[in-house]
Formats: structure tokens, sequence, C-alpha cells
């Protein structure tokens, strides 16, 4: 029989908070899918009065430790929310130069990211992406698509809303084009057709700079995530704040609507004790 795997053997803390946190962290119980919504660059910039160029740009530094920490701990999936369909409302320089700046991480560390064995999957409505960003994305797909370690999972153009709407039209599209008069959507269905299909739903959805909403990132696939909000900005998410996330998550009892196993356990005291 197999040694267990200890936390300590895939992370090797460079602090005494991260040797805390990974002492406490089970790999038994880490989560199939954390989803991030990546919040703060702007402000991160402004107090230190710099231009919010310099916030994206540190903010990609917490995106690469964040994501080698998922995939060292072996995470099946993270998906980064990196730029929704309402950003395009931004100013046109910014929006430009956080386009210049996806394909820039990806010429720089797509080896890496191959090497690593991590397969990067992207989600959104790439149609409207300029050009180039669009040849990126599909070349970045299509080096990594055999890798069998974690799915890394980047939200580009992206909305929930516009996602459920895309879903609804394809499956229209499926009744109409094989005549299935007597189609009826289901739960099922209805995830066949989401940008995610395939993959599953997130268990923790972490979301940075204190902000108390989910901005229309994966709507119907966070229906039972555990949400994790921190008041960090997102270039200051440092490897140990995402295992405080971790930490935190393994703290709670998930119920999917029941009473989970401790309230079942008391009630069945309690009646037993009834009885008697």
């Amino acid at each position: 029989m197999p040694f267990p795997v200890k936390t300590s053997d895939l992370l090797k803390a460079t602090s005494r908070e991260e040797a805390e946190l990974l002492a406490k962290l089970d790999l038994k119980t880490l989560p199939n899918h954390v989803a991030i919504i990546m919040d703060g660059n702007g402000r991160w910039a402004e107090r230190r009065h710099l231009p919010r160029i310099a916030g994206h740009r540190a903010g990609v530094k917490a995106a690469r430790e964040v994501i080698e920490t998922c995939a060292r701990l072996k995470l099946p999936c993270l998906t980064l929310y990196a730029f929704s369909l309402e950003n395009w409302r931004r100013p046109r320089a910014e929006v430009d130069f956080l386009m210049r700046l996806l394909r820039e991480y990806l010429k720089r560390e797509l080896p890496t990211i191959h090497k690593n064995n991590i397969r990067m999957l992207f989600i959104g409505r790439s149609a409207e992406l300029p050009e180039g960003v669009r040849k990126d994305i599909a070349d970045a797909m299509r080096e990594t698509s055999r890798n069998t370690g974690m799915k890394l999972i980047v939200a580009l153009n992206y909305g929930g809303r516009a996602e459920l709407a895309d879903a609804f039209n394809a499956m229209l599209d499926h009744v109409r084009t094989n005549g299935l008069s007597a189609f009826q959507a289901d739960e099922q269905s209805i995830s066949d057709h989401l940008y995610t299909a395939g993959l599953p739903d997130p268990d923790l959805l972490v979301r940075t700079s204190g902000e108390m909403r989910v901005s229309n990132f994966l709507l119907w696939q966070i229906a039972y995530a555990e949400i994790y909000v921190t008041e960090a900005l997102w270039p200051d998410f440092s490897r140990a704040r995402l295992l405080e996330a971790l930490v935190s998550f393994q703290k709670r009892e998930r119920r999917y609507g029941g009473l989970g196993a401790a309230r079942v356990a008391r009630s069945q005291r309690a009646a037993s004790s009834r009885r008697g």
C-alpha cells in the first residue's frame, strides 16, 4: 500500500503562515473545481498612485502563482474570470492593453503550462475577440489538448446570461434541425449545451476585493458552490490567501439542500432517545 501523500510534499512553505495553513490542509477533501473572480487590479494600482495597467500586470503575477499552486495540489479544474462581456465598456486603451497582455502571457507562459501537463480551455464568445487573440487561444488549446493534468479554464469575453442564451439557442437549433417536436429540456440537457459541458461544476467560488456579488459569472454552474470572499485585491492574492480559502472550504459541511451528516446523526440520536 502506498504511503499517503502529504501537502508539504507537493508544496514547500515559504513563510510561517504558509506552513501553518499547509498543516491544516487535507488533500483528500480538496475541491474538484475552483472558480475565481479576479477583482481589484485597478484599485491596487490607484492605492499606489500607479496607472491601472500596472495593476493588470501585477494581476498576471498573482494568476501565475495561483495556477502553479493549484496544479501542484493536483486540483482537477481551475477557472479564472479574465474578461467579461461588460469589460468592453472600459476605455479603449485599457481594453487594448488587456488583449495585448493576454497574448503576451500566452506567448511567455504556454511552454511552462504545457510542460506541467496543464490543459488550457477558454469559455466565452470567442468569435467577438480580435483575430490575433482568437488565433492565440486556439493555438493554446490545440497545443495542450492531450495534457492530462489540471484543466485551466479562462473565461474570456464571458457572461453568465449570455452563456445561458447561447445554450438555449443551441438547443432550439438542435430541435429544429432534427424535428424533435416532443423535446423537453431538463437540467442535464441544459448543462450539455453550456460552454462548460463535460466539466464539473465549481465546488468553491472565490471573489477577491471584498465585493459581495457574483458579477454574471457561471450563474448556472455555481448553484451549490461554496462562496469565499476575501478583502485582498487580486494582485495581493498570494499562495497563502489561496490556501486560506481552501482551508475555509474544508471546514464547511456541504448539504445540497439536505440536513448534512452531522444533523442527520443528531436527529437519529434524538429520535432514538425519545423511543428509549
